[in-house]
């Protein structure tokens, strides 16, 4: 769980709109937008902020909470839709635990994106 991630990407246009895509079925919104570049999240609440950096970033991971497994199915498509490459399917992970059902793009910058629902299948 986290308050708030910020990552520097290379192309805050082609972030900004891979994420939005990507989490629209998490129910993420652009929330907040200025020169410290843009805010995504939910209730009105920026989670996610990327802003423009000339440095080369680091190896990321990120996970975002999915209330559902029909969410992490929709987020995987639709991230792949907005030009993720596949890091794994929609599945299970009985490795972390019995219910973790996720599934996994690499974003523009090469981050590790993912979408996990921990609940058991409804």
């Amino acid at each position: 769980m986290f308050d708030h991630v910020g990552i520097g990407v290379s192309n805050l246009l082609e972030s900004k709109a891979f994420f939005l895509q990507a989490l629209a079925p998490l129910k993420a919104t652009l929330l907040m937008e200025g020169p410290y570049g843009v805010g995504i999240g939910q209730h009105n609440k920026p989670s996610l902020w990327l802003s423009q950096t000339q440095e080369h970033p680091a190896h990321l991971h990120i996970a975002f909470v999915a209330a559902s497994r029909a969410e992490v199915d929709a987020f995987y498509k639709a991230a792949l839709a907005a030009g993720g490459k596949d890091n794994g399917a929609p599945g299970l992970r009985p490795h972390y635990h019995a219910n973790y059902y996720g599934a996994f793009v690499t974003g523009p910058d090469g981050h590790n994106i993912e979408a996990v629902c921990h609940k058991p299948e409804a």
